[in-house]
């Protein structure tokens, strides 16, 4: 869809700058995380701002806007308005001065991409650098928040899965932490909202890991950030079966295109095998043994993978079931005594690395901590699963799960500063917004960013907040490399 980017707002936006105090010249707002849903989070992955200027701020204001002959945008702006509002209902001078000075009047400091940064601190402020276009910044708070709340909350999960599966392989692994980046694959195209949430989140998701079927998510970080698929890795997967594959080679020869395919058709290197579309527990205990000299034969790995039951229960073992049994003792447990394998330097069992097991289906991170405890406690070493991480955990959110929200702090009326605030007394503390000018600074203690608001300009300049946009241009490029260094470094710390 295609519309003039004035119009990408909520309805209430549009009379905005009449209802101003007389002589307003400058809105300074901030995009922060206000609170966290989830008590074992209180720090944000920043992520998704250079996306939101390079494709809204320059592309689409360029050609959708600025670019479009000033008669025909102001009959589409006219028109879409009359119609929604009321026929002259406002005027339209302002929406054709900005046409006329042909860039976006804003100014946007920002942390770096890829940053942790605690509930209650912004991660950017925003501004207009001419006077007669106060009304702009504001205009953008509804556009702001729809884009950049998803990708930083998706980076922020993945995260919360990257320290997971690191710990875990600290812990039954030892110092390799190597294959940690392929244990978390992004298995969510198919249940998120849409082409653009799918590949913001997927995205945000390859800034801890490198596992990702979200194949646009990989042009998403080459287009809009320096990425290169021929220099760097960026997202990968491996050759991998569905239901339809199995289904269609029939029930009674399952076991035949089990062979076929890792005989035939991937002799060699990594192939993922759906193992429940009848009898997961039969291709475990009797397909896998009859065909374990193939396996252990090939140059390469085959992965099981089973898709319903409860992944707990499957993987390490259900205590309900019958003593002994595969379903009692999970797949893991079955698979070593099938396959055997090594022992890690933390003395941990390890499959051989000729099978392995992935598991994609209503992954939680509550899930994966009972899955890897399970596995420990049994003696095995996380390194024996992947999980598929799906629309179940990037898709149950929304931009309350911490809580972002853009929101005015200063502003001057006839050049003079004022600090505004808001604090209702029937809110429980979320919505207290900071005041006044703002600068972000590094604790000297704790190495985390903290807030100084009410601050002076000349306060205000000197903070962690570097300018990245300013009057139509970009004025800091991140690459992925750098914004995954960040994250990374935040895994350290």
């Amino acid at each position: 869809m295609k519309t003039l980017p004035v119009l990408l707002k909520d309805g209430y936006k549009v009379g905005h700058k009449f209802q101003y105090p007389e002589g307003t010249t400058l809105v300074y707002s901030n995009f922060t995380p206000r609170k966290s849903r989830n008590a074992e989070l209180n720090e944000i992955v920043f992520f998704g701002l250079q996306y939101f200027i390079k494709e809204y701020l320059i592309r689409q204001f360029n050609e959708n806007f600025f670019q479009l002959p000033k008669d025909e945008v102001m009959r589409l702006y006219k028109r879409r308005i009359d119609d929604y509002l009321g026929k002259d209902s406002i005027t339209y001078d302002h929406i054709e001065a900005l046409h006329d000075l042909g860039y976006l009047p804003l100014e946007i400091k920002a942390l770096p991409e890829g940053s942790r940064v605690p509930m209650r601190v912004p991660v950017l402020t925003i501004w207009n650098t001419k006077p007669e276009f106060f009304w702009v910044t504001n205009m953008l708070e509804t556009l702001m928040s729809a884009i950049l709340w998803k990708p930083a909350t998706s980076a922020t999960t993945a995260f919360e899965y990257l320290q997971t599966f690191t710990r875990y392989a600290q812990e039954t692994v030892g110092e390799d932490l190597s294959f940690v980046l392929w244990q978390g694959h992004d298995f969510s195209f198919r249940g998120m909202s849409g082409i653009e949430d799918a590949t913001m989140s997927g995205a945000g998701h390859l800034l801890s890991f490198t596992g990702t079927d979200t194949i646009p998510a990989v042009d998403f970080l080459e287009q809009y950030y320096n990425a290169d698929c021929e220099k760097e890795l960026i997202g990968g997967s491996v050759p991998a079966t569905e239901h339809s594959v199995m289904c269609m080679g029939m029930q009674d020869a399952e076991i035949a295109t089990f062979e076929r395919l890792i005989s035939e058709v991937y002799p060699a290197g990594v192939v993922s095998i759906v193992a429940d579309t009848w009898d997961f527990w039969q291709v475990i205990t009797e397909f896998l043994p009859q065909l374990k000299s193939q396996i252990l034969a090939r140059d390469g790995k085959v992965v099981i993978r089973p898709d319903s039951g409860d992944p707990v229960k499957i993987i390490v073992g259900d205590p309900d079931a019958p003593e002994g049994s595969p379903a009692y003792k999970g797949a893991i447990e079955c698979m070593w005594e099938t396959f055997r394998g090594t022992i890690t330097p933390q003395g941990f069992k390890l499959l051989d690395g000729h099978i392995g097991l992935i598991y994609g289906d209503s992954i939680t991170p509550a899930r994966q901590i009972s899955i890897l405890e399970g596995l420990k406690q049994k003696g095995f070493a996380s390194y024996n699963v992947v999980l598929g991480i799906g629309s179940y955990t990037y898709e149950y959110v929304t931009r309350d799960t911490f809580g972002f929200a853009m929101k005015a702090t200063y502003g001057e009326v006839n050049h003079e500063g004022r600090d505004i605030f808001k604090d209702p007394k029937t809110d429980d503390g979320t919505k207290k917004s900071a005041k006044g000018l703002m600068a972000i600074h590094t604790d000297p203690v704790t190495n985390k960013y903290t807030l100084q608001d009410q601050c002076t300009w000349e306060e205000e300049a000197k903070g962690e907040l570097k300018t990245v946009f300013r009057d139509g241009k970009l004025l800091i490029d991140w690459t992925l490399g750098e914004v995954r260094e960040r994250v990374r470094k935040g895994l350290t710390a």
